[in-house]
């Protein structure tokens, strides 16, 4: 499998050839799937909390004598059962993050760009760069390319006049190519990587 290589004037300047065994196989969407739950589970506030019996407020003085009063019988007015007591067992503060195998994260990303492989929604360009940081320079950039709506950018180490130009740009997102994640990749309508970055993710996935 080959891919053109274009400039930012949407010209073919050369060709690079895939590697088989990474992108040619078959397409674990379930690899996909996990890695997209772990990453969205990483971004969850996790600031829920109920108070418990301890945090409630009231006396802790014992309403009534244990025996005697043929009342049930209680030690204070927090306890779980009565109204406006302490809550057993509710949501506290946490993370909900956790770590999937390195192997399964790489087969998840191998994956993903498979999936925009095959659709055709994958630019190589020789590089990713801007005169000046502007905006609108970097908007006509994608234009020129025929990317529209969702965009993922993707450099070995993104410049950073171009980082300051697409961050205004609606649905266009910049990364390293040692930081882009399977969600990344899914959550884009075009993937628009240089020839370096796409080197060294095969390097990578390897």
């Amino acid at each position: 499998m080959t891919v053109d290589v274009v400039n930012q004037q949407n010209e073919r300047v050369g060709s690079l050839e895939l590697r088989d065994d990474l992108f040619g196989g078959r397409i674990k969407t379930d690899l996909i799937h996990e890695s997209v739950v772990r990453a969205n589970a990483a971004e969850r506030r996790g600031t829920h909390a109920t108070k418990t019996r301890g945090l409630v407020s009231g006396s802790g003085k014992k309403p009534w004598r244990q025996k005697g009063t043929g009342r049930a019988r209680v030690g204070e007015v927090r306890n779980p059962l009565w109204r406006k007591g302490g809550t057993v067992f509710g949501p506290q503060p946490r993370s909900y993050d956790y770590q999937l195998p390195r192997k399964a994260e790489k087969g998840a990303l191998r994956a993903a760009l498979s999936v925009k492989l095959q659709d055709g929604a994958v630019i190589v360009v020789d590089a990713l760069t801007v005169g000046d940081i502007k905006t609108k320079a970097a908007a006509e950039m994608l234009k020129r390319l025929g990317v529209d709506g969702k965009a993922l950018l993707v450099d070995v180490k993104p410049e950073d006049k171009l980082a300051l130009s697409v961050r205004n740009l609606e649905g266009v997102t910049l990364v390293a190519s040692n930081r882009v994640s399977a969600r990344d990749v899914m959550n884009t309508r075009r993937v628009v990587l240089t020839q370096a970055a796409l080197e060294k993710l095969q390097e990578v996935l390897a």
